[in-house]
């Protein structure tokens, strides 16, 4: 059974899953002044590999970038973050279900002028800086490495413009507005694909409760026990008010079966089981995240904040649908991010 499988039944049936033992790396005593490209290879295709230290983290982290169109001119960055599993449980994305290996975004962004960037890991940790290490997951300090340490790196690499946008599935579509609201400036445009932007509530807390232990980590030690005001601090619902100013692009199905959920749909391949697995499991994913999504639209709504909210009749929570959010929502990031 996959990732998305055992998630998405924890999800549905409300399930804890077992920790295991494991070290944390002590950051580096020199904080985010410590953080530095270690390299940056080739990769397949038009990927450039980059491995960069994190000092908040105290370790290095691996980096997919799709260099844009012009390399010898600037351009802004789009920040795409992988789902649960952080994209690869391997560190090399070649391994993993992410934007690289199960949508068209190579293809799609070679004419474009901007700088895709795909960073790699962070299963289960919501791209947030934890309170406490975790005994299995380490030390969590996405928050910091996402909007302080890593920009510095692309942008001297690059040729960042220091426009930038950032969207995400599922988990990283909560994390992206909690990464907007955490650096106001940093960012032009969001994207939630398939996310569920509550975190706190019984019914945040459910869905984070079960992200988190899906991948053997302990909630406790992200925001500690339910009713610590953490909750609420990195709940982008409640903050909401906070968006305004930014392009905001947010879509989910419904769950219902649609026109990618055959066995000739993006990434079944004729397997059955996989074919099963997305329309139960994805479809249950997606209905819940169908109603955040339209709860949030509400929200922004009476605020009087503008956005794009677009809710498919149907669709479950797959890479295929996510493919076609990416298409859908490019027009208005590219907007944000002046690109032409």
């Amino acid at each position: 059974m996959g990732v998305l499988a055992r998630c998405g039944l924890l999800l549905v049936a409300g399930l804890v899953c077992a920790q295991a033992v494991a070290g944390a790396a002590p950051p580096d005593p020199r904080g985010i002044d410590a953080a530095r490209l270690i390299s940056a290879t080739p990769g397949q295709g038009r990927v450039v590999d980059l491995v960069v230290y994190s000092g908040a983290m105290g370790r290095p982290v691996h980096v997919a970038v799709l260099p844009a169109a012009d390399r010898a001119s600037s351009a802004p960055v789009l920040y795409l973050l992988n789902g649960v599993d952080g994209g690869s449980t391997t560190g090399d994305w070649r391994d993993g279900g992410n934007w690289l290996t199960r949508t068209d975004s190579e293809h799609f962004f070679a004419d474009k002028q901007v700088t895709v960037v795909m960073p790699i890991g962070g299963a289960g940790s919501y791209y947030a800086d934890w309170r406490a290490d975790d005994p299995v997951l380490g030390r969590q300090r996405w928050t910091t490495f996402l909007t302080r340490e890593l920009p510095r790196v692309i942008d001297a690499e690059f040729r960042g413009t220091g426009a930038n946008a950032i969207a995400g599935v599922s988990m990283a579509g909560t994390a992206a507005f909690q990464l907007a609201l955490a650096a106001p400036q940093l960012y032009r445009a969001v994207g939630s694909y398939s996310g569920c932007v509550s975190t706190s509530g019984p019914q945040g807390h459910a869905i984070v409760n079960t992200v988190v232990s899906g991948q053997n980590g302990d909630p406790v030690n992200m925001w500690g026990q339910p009713g610590d005001p953490l909750w609420a601090a990195n709940d982008p619902f409640l903050h909401a008010d906070r968006l305004r100013g930014l392009a905001i692009y947010v879509a989910s199905g419904t769950g219902l079966p649609g026109d990618l959920d055959t066995t000739v749909g993006p990434g079944i391949g004729g397997d059955t089981m996989k074919l099963i697995d997305q329309l139960l499991v994805g479809g249950a994913l997606d209905a819940v995240t169908g109603l955040c999504t339209r709860q949030l639209a509400v929200r922004f709504g009476e605020l009087g904040i503008p956005a794009t909210v677009d809710l498919r009749p149907n669709g479950t929570h797959s890479w295929g649908y996510w493919t076609d959010d990416l298409h859908r929502s490019w027009p208005l990031f590219a907007r944000a991010l002046r690109v032409g």
